[in-house]
């Protein structure tokens, strides 16, 4: 496998390797990335036990390398890997931390690889956070001296904050910096609330392997994963050498690699811009995007684009083989002004040719899959009520209970609600009573991160299907249209779920031969942070593979839906339904409705906005770009891209 990622390196083109100041190798998804990187490391260890040598491992902790060690464990346990040899370095620890913690990384690494392993314990090596404050200076020379005793690191396992932190390397970092005791950035805290149930729980302070110590390493991957990571992914490959992002010092290490999904590669030149770089196999997908950020960067309409503006930025071979400007600006234009419709199921007894949805049947069946109780309402309300209005049969399956998202308060509010109700209508239930001191005395004496009791979580997934109830009717969603489906990979009551099974796909199946719609809708909007809008559409797509030969399918077109946490890219979208004033105040209304989520969010991400304006924000900045395209004014927006299954 090593000298499978080394070919593939080394065929980069040579004007990619100048820009891209650490060799980068894409993956199709992180699953076979992680897989590849596996088969790396198995291979050292291999090697290294034949020559009677140990091997020396660097973990990272987080959700990046969740499934690296899967397949490490898979290595071990079906094709006899051995881990007698290998001693590992963990990067980091959170200080103050207990080790059986649910935030720790010494339960996180136990629970997805050392447990399940032939490790030695004593061949194991993650920073204590439990040791007294004036301990930790000396603890800190001691774990690089061991490291030393070890016969240096090996391979080091490598994830990137969206800071550009590496380890908890914060913005700041000296490059000979060594292990130390750290304070936290505050979107490292922000990004880690969610695990901890609240930023407020999320400590200040971590104890990390330094740069320096990480730079002595033999071998480094850099893994990331998802839109999110794309931004900090460039700053890091491409831009200057930096303290400011620390990850950029792994350009002057000698055998770094940087793995990397489609997903976190979009912002890198070759992938966003890729004539800049070399001559193009020019398709319509390549040139619409290639238009688009031509326009954007000339701050042009795309009908005043010329000739000498491609000549000038990268595309003369576009005008060549293409142009003349013209014609391809025609070209992308039309093609632009067919995505906008205000019929997203399809306008009846009109010509459909240059339309994104089919004229007919109408009405349609719709089923609308939101992976949290809210996300049909925050990233495709407008739509949703249009769909209503039209007269089509929509539906909304509501895939997860979303209960980990209520405040205890809320809880404690509506079992209050309950007993007080009781009372007051001459119902009296003994068995209210207690169930309410049970809550009380439960969430008064819970630690954050805690998991919630069986019955606290039934409470918090009631008050978030009675808001998406609320917010369907206000939609004009039947009662029994609303399915909500409770998928059991969400109900672990942590942020951490268990990963997608056969009775997720089962359930999912099943909704879809019930329903045999005409038109799906699927959260695309695959920088949910906690990853259960990637799960949910996966569950969504394996369905759909599973019904192949029915024969509803070969009528059925899948929509993908963003704006909960990022939105498509003009050059993206497919159908683009524009909104009215009235309409967007419709779809903020239909949002309110889910009142848990208002104001403050459990889990907002790193974005300070309320859910309804990132939504609102996004919606209008599509409609803008629309109309600095030169293409007609709306108020909002929101797009759609079709996929293809």
């Amino acid at each position: 496998m090593k000298s499978t990622i080394s070919d593939r390196l080394n065929s980069a083109d040579e004007r990619t390797k100048l820009l891209e100041k650490i060799p980068t190798f894409i993956f199709d998804d992180s699953e076979s990335a992680s897989v590849a990187i596996a088969r790396e490391i198995a291979n050292t260890i291999s090697l290294n036990a034949k020559k009677g040598e140990k091997c020396v491992l660097g973990f990272a902790t987080g959700s990046t390398p969740v499934r690296l060690y899967g397949e490490l464990v898979r290595l071990h346990q079906e094709e006899d890997l051995s881990f007698q040899n290998v001693v590992t370095f963990n990067l980091d620890e959170y200080f103050p931390m207990q080790s059986d913690s649910l935030q720790s990384y010494v339960r996180f690494m136990r629970e997805h690889l050392f447990d399940h392993i032939d490790i030695p314990e004593e061949q194991i090596h993650i920073p204590d956070g439990t040791i007294a404050e004036e301990s930790v200076e000396a603890y800190c020379e001691q774990y690089e001296q061991k490291i030393e005793e070890a016969g240096g690191i090996d391979i080091q396992i490598l994830g990137i904050g969206k800071t550009g932190h590496i380890g908890f390397n914060e913005p700041g970092s000296r490059r000979d910096s060594k292990t130390r005791l750290i304070t936290l950035d505050k979107i490292t805290r922000t990004d880690a609330a969610s695990s901890f149930f609240g930023e407020e729980h999320v400590p200040r302070r971590a104890i990390t392997m330094g740069v320096g110590t990480i730079l002595k390493a033999d071998q480094i991957f850099l893994m990331a994963w998802g839109e999110g990571k794309a931004p900090v992914i460039r700053e890091a490959v491409e831009g200057e050498i930096t303290e400011t992002v620390p990850a950029t010092y792994l350009q002057d290490h000698p055998n770094a690699t940087i793995i990397l999904d489609n997903a976190a590669s979009e912002k890198l030149t070759r992938i966003k811009t890729p004539w800049l770089l070399t001559k193009c196999s020019w398709n319509d997908p390549l040139i619409r995007r290639a238009v688009v950020w031509l326009c954007q960067k000339l701050d042009k309409a795309i009908l005043k684009l010329t000739d000498e503006d491609y000549n000038e930025h990268g595309m003369a071979d576009l005008i060549t083989q293409k142009g003349p400007a013209y014609n391809i600006n025609i070209k992308v234009f039309n093609e632009l002004q067919h995505t906008i419709t205000g019929w997203p199921g399809g306008k009846p007894k009109e010509d459909d040719k240059y339309r994104p949805e089919r004229a007919k049947p109408f009405p349609k069946r719709c089923l609308i899959f939101s992976p949290h109780p809210d996300d049909d309402v925050i990233s495709m309300g407008g739509t949703l009520i249009r769909l209503v209005d039209h007269g089509h049969d929509v539906h909304v399956a509501y895939q997860t209970s979303g209960n980990i998202a209520v405040f205890d308060d809320e809880a404690i509010r509506f079992a209050d609600f309950v007993t007080d109700y009781a009372d007051i209508f001459a119902m009296k239930d003994k068995k209210a009573d207690a169930l309410l001191d049970r809550i009380n005395d439960f969430l008064r004496q819970k630690q954050p991160g805690e998991v919630d009791s069986p019955e606290i979580k039934t409470i918090k997934g009631l008050i978030r299907k009675g808001e998406a109830k609320a917010a369907g009717r206000y939609c004009g969603v039947p009662d029994e249209n609303m399915h909500f489906m409770n998928l059991p990979f969400y109900e672990t009551g942590r942020v951490k779920k268990k990963p997608l099974g056969q009775e997720d796909i089962d359930l999912t199946v099943e909704l879809l031969r019930k329903v045999k719609p005409h038109q799906v809708y699927v959260a695309g909007d695959l920088s949910d942070p906690h990853g259960t809008h990637r799960v949910c559409l996966k569950a969504v797509f394996e369905a759909l593979k599973i019904c192949s030969e029915d024969d509803w399918i070969n009528d059925c077109y899948v929509w993908m839906y963003r704006g909960a946490w990022q939105e498509w890219d003009v050059n993206e979208i497919e159908m683009a339904v524009p909104l009215s004033p009235i309409e967007l105040k419709r779809k903020r209304r239909a949002i309110f409705k889910h009142q848990s989520q208002k104001d403050r969010p459990l889990f907002p991400g790193t974005d300070s906005r309320e859910f309804w304006q990132r939504s609102e924000d996004r919606n209008r900045e599509t409609a803008k770009i629309y109309d600095d395209l030169g293409l007609a004014e709306y108020e909002a927006i929101e797009g759609f891209v079709r996929y293809h299954f």
